[in-house]
């Protein structure tokens, strides 16, 4: 009787001892709040944002693609979303304004990558535009292998019945504070694994005053309604084993001139940001590198998402949490031949590889070459390409498992 007791206060102490080291899930939010440029949210009081960088960091971060380049974006919200969404510029995932009338969805999105890795997790929207569900990241379209948000909680703007349309767009801030409160109570109580958030009100007074009082008291009510979904944050780590990761961005800045437009490429429309409680942020992490498309490669990183090779190819950005084997990669032509330079940030090899083909954006595969493998400690290559003559390239930069992506074009 007594060995058996002391058999069982063992196990018991071995399974309590498990349970305390069990890794951790891991979970992530994302929110994007409409239209603030960076100067902005940077002079507002917004103390829910600051609690979230005070365990991670803050950045400026551009939207737009490369200015005057193949990748440039135009600074639109549905267009920012998907750039976020597939880490890719417009030349690639195809939403060119808010109509989205044809996203190539042959880029998959982060909801797709997460499901194609672990169809047992559960993905969230909740927004007040339906077409976030719908059309960007295709719930259960055939074209996106017949993804199924779990819980979704979007669509409010067409209910005028619960939130009769005023001019003043009261009828917004109204939406944004309901879509927050909901996101917070099913974080709260059930903990999908990876979950998107959107609040637009923030862009209507952008538009409709500019640079002003309201902008700025939206601005206020955005940050409560982040706080919302920080407290549930807070409370999931506190009383369950898991793991978040929390990021705030936004999809475009505004005009200097008013601050009610966007959609070029001046400075201040480019000008975007980043919130995360992300511990270990990584040289990306930064002005003036980080854009939205490495906030992708970053949910992924830590989620422990697997992409094939010819997903990661396309991707482009950078992660900004983890380690970096090489950082500020820069790729270009010149006499016929490639010159490539990196910063070096590890031991290792460096191999860079090309494709003169695009068969990806019709649901193909290229085919890439290595063109020369040297290590990372060089930080640079020149390669003839005489034995690959073409008008366009796409050259990755490969080191274990992290790529980047540039084409080529003459």
């Amino acid at each position: 009787m007594i060995k058996k007791t002391l058999f069982q206060m063992l196990m018991f102490c071995v399974i309590s001892t498990t349970a305390l080291f069990a890794q951790k899930v891991k979970k992530t939010v994302f929110i994007i709040v409409d239209g603030i440029p960076a100067d902005v949210v940077e002079k507002q009081p917004t103390p829910n944002l600051h609690a979230i960088a005070k365990e991670g960091g803050y950045t400026r971060s551009y939207v737009g693609g490369v200015k005057g380049a193949y990748s440039e974006t135009p600074t639109i919200s549905a267009v920012g979303y998907n750039s976020l969404l597939t880490g890719t510029w417009v030349n690639k995932h195809n939403v060119w304004d808010n109509d989205i009338a044809e996203p190539n969805y042959h880029y998959p999105t982060v909801f797709r990558l997460l499901k194609e890795s672990y169809p047992q997790k559960k993905t969230a929207i909740f927004s007040s535009w339906l077409d976030n569900r719908t059309k960007l990241v295709g719930d259960e379209l055939a074209a996106t292998g017949n993804i199924k948000i779990d819980y979704h909680f979007d669509g409010l703007e067409l209910d005028t019945i619960q939130y009769p349309h005023d001019q003043a767009r009261d009828f917004m801030s109204n939406i944004d504070e309901a879509v927050s409160q909901q996101a917070a109570t099913t974080i709260k109580q059930d903990a999908p694994d990876l979950s998107w958030v959107y609040l637009e009100y923030t862009d209507d007074m952008g538009h409709m005053h500019g640079d002003s009082p309201e902008f700025y008291k939206a601005i206020a009510l955005a940050d409560k309604r982040v706080g919302y979904i920080w407290d549930a944050i807070q409370y999931r780590q506190k009383n369950f084993n898991e793991d978040w990761l929390i990021i705030v961005t936004t999809d475009h800045g505004r005009t200097a001139e008013t601050g009610k437009g966007h959609g070029g490429q001046s400075d201040r429309e480019r000008d975007g940001w980043i919130f995360t409680n992300a511990k270990n942020l990584n040289e990306q992490f930064g002005t003036p590198q980080s854009s939205i498309v490495d906030i992708l490669p970053a949910i992924i990183r830590f989620m422990d998402i697997h992409p094939s090779q010819k997903q990661a190819f396309e991707m482009d950005g950078l992660p900004f949490i983890g380690k970096l084997l090489f950082a500020k990669p820069r790729i270009k032509m010149e006499n016929g031949s490639l010159h490539v330079d990196w910063k070096n940030l590890a031991k290792g090899e460096m191999t860079i590889l090309a494709s003169t083909t695009n068969e990806v954006k019709t649901g193909g595969e290229d085919h890439y070459k290595v063109l020369a493998t040297v290590p990372l400690a060089q930080q640079s290559a020149t390669i003839k390409l005489d034995n690959l003559p073409s008008d366009f390239y796409k050259v990755v930069l490969q080191s274990g498992n992290e790529n980047f992506n540039y084409w080529i074009k003459k």
